[in-house]
C-alpha cells in the first residue's frame, strides 16, 4: 500500500525562499493538521497536490500567486521547491522534487515549471538513484508509483477547499469529472477502438472469405486440370507404346522387305540366266532340227563314223539339257511372280503402318500441347 511520509516546502505562498525549508511529517494511518487561518494549512494540501499531480491550485493556472511574491522580498525572481517522500505500491521509499520559478517584470510576472527529479534507493546495491524528468513525465509517473489515478488525486484525495463543491456543479461538468475519476473516458475510447478493430476485422474477414472462395475455385479447377493432365499423360504413354509397337512392326516388315528384295535380286539374276539359257536352247533347237534332218535314217553306222555319232549324241544331250533349262526357267518365273505378289503385299502393309504411325505421332503432339 502506498503512503506519504514527509513534505518539505520552500518559496511557496507565504513560505519565504530565503528561510530554511519547512518540513512536515505524516503519521500513519491518519494525520490531522490544525492551525489558525492563514498559517498554511491549505498550502500544505496544495503542495501535496502539486507534488504528486503537477496541478496548480484553482484560480492560479499561471502559477504566479502560488510562488512567493518576488516584490515582497525585493527580488526580480523567486525559485520555489516542493519535496515529497512517499512509499510506492511495492513499499520502496521514493522522493520527488519539483521546482518552480517566478520572474517579476515591470507590470507582469511569468511562471515557469522547472524539471523535476525522482530519487530512490536501489535494493540490490543500497545506492541512491536519481532520475531527472520533465514535468509532463512526472505528472504521469508519480500517480503510477502511488497506484492511484491522477483524477482521484486531484478531485478526491487532495481536493482544494475552493473546488470541494464540484459534486453540485451542472450535469455536463459533473459527468466529465466522474468520467475522469472512474476513467470511463478511457473505457469509452477503448470500446470505440474495439468496435473499430472489430469492424476492421469483420471487413478483413469478409475479404479473406471472398479470397478463400476464389482460391477454392482455383483449387477445384487445378484439381480438374491435374486429373486431365494425368489422363493426357496416360494417353500419351499408351500412344507411345503403340508407336513403339508400330515401329517394331515396321522394322520387322522392313527386314522382310529387305529379304524379299534379296529374293527379287536373285530372281532377276536367275531370269537373266534363263534368258541366256533360252537363247542357248533356241540355238540348240536349231542345231537339233538340222541334226534330225540329217538323221532321217534309222541306221547311221553305215554313213557315219564312230566319232561323228559320238558328236551327234553329245549334241542331243545338250539339247536335252536345254529342255531342262526351259523347265527351270518356267519354275523360276513362277517363283518370281509369287515373290512379286509377296513384295506388293508387304509394300501395302508398310504403307498402312506408316500411315498409322503418322496419325499416332500427330495425336501425341496434340496431347503434349
Amino acid at each position: 500500500m502506498a503512503s506519504i511520509t514527509k513534505l518539505s516546502v520552500r518559496g511557496v505562498r507565504s513560505f519565504s525562499p530565503n528561510d530554511d525549508e519547512q518540513v512536515i511529517g505524516f503519521c500513519f494511518p491518519l494525520t490531522i493538521i490544525v492551525g489558525a487561518n492563514g498559517c498554511g494549512k491549505t498550502t500544505i494540501i496544495e503542495s501535496l497536490k502539486y507534488a504528486v499531480t503537477g496541478s496548480l491550485p484553482p484560480g492560479n493556472k499561471s502559477g504566479q500567486s502560488f510562488v512567493h511574491d518576488p516584490r515582497s522580498i525585493g527580488q526580480t525572481s523567486v525559485k520555489a521547491q516542493i519535496k515529497l517522500r512517499f512509499n510506492n505500491t511495492r513499499g520502496l521509499s521514493m522522493v520527488v522534487a519539483r521546482s518552480m520559478e517566478v520572474t517579476q517584470k515591470k507590470t507582469t510576472a511569468s511562471f515557469k515549471a522547472l524539471d523535476g527529479t525522482v530519487r530512490t534507493v536501489d535494493r540490490d546495491t543500497g545506492e541512491r538513484v536519481t532520475m531527472s524528468h520533465k514535468c509532463s513525465e512526472l505528472d504521469k509517473s508519480i500517480p503510477h508509483y502511488l497506484g492511484v489515478s491522477k483524477p482521484i488525486l486531484e478531485h478526491v484525495v487532495f481536493c482544494h477547499q475552493e473546488d470541494a463543491s464540484w459534486p453540485l456543479q451542472e450535469g455536463a461538468v459533473l459527468k466529465k469529472r466522474f468520467d475522469d475519476i472512474f476513467d470511463s473516458t478511457r473505457y469509452a475510447k477503448a470500446l470505440e477502438a474495439i468496435k473499430a478493430e472489430r469492424k476492421g476485422y469483420a471487413s478483413l474477414t469478409k475479404d479473406l472469405k471472398a479470397d478463400l472462395e476464389g482460391l477454392n475455385g482455383h483449387k477445384h479447377a487445378a484439381t480438374g486440370f491435374k486429373e486431365e493432365l494425368e489422363d493426357c499423360k496416360d494417353k500419351i504413354s499408351d500412344l507411345a507404346d503403340k508407336v513403339r509397337g508400330c515401329e517394331e512392326e515396321i522394322a520387322k516388315e522392313q527386314e522382310v522387305a529387305a529379304e524379299a528384295k534379296q529374293v527379287l535380286d536373285r530372281v532377276e539374276e536367275a531370269k537373266e540366266n534363263l534368258d541366256a539359257k533360252a537363247s542357248e536352247a533356241e540355238t540348240r533347237e536349231a542345231v537339233y532340227a538340222k541334226q534330225k534332218e540329217l538323221l532321217g535314217r534309222d541306221d547311221l553306222t553305215e554313213d557315219k563314223t564312230y566319232q561323228e555319232i559320238k558328236e551327234m549324241l553329245g549334241e542331243l544331250n545338250d539339247q536335252r539339257r536345254g529342255g531342262e533349262a526351259a523347265k527351270a526357267l518356267e519354275d523360276t518365273e513362277a517363283e518370281h511372280a509369287r515373290v512379286e505378289r509377296t513384295v506388293e503385299k508387304l509394300r501395302r502393309k508398310t504403307n498402312d503402318l506408316n500411315s498409322m504411325k503418322g496419325k499416332l505421332d500427330a495425336e501425341r503432339e496434340a496431347h503434349t500441347r
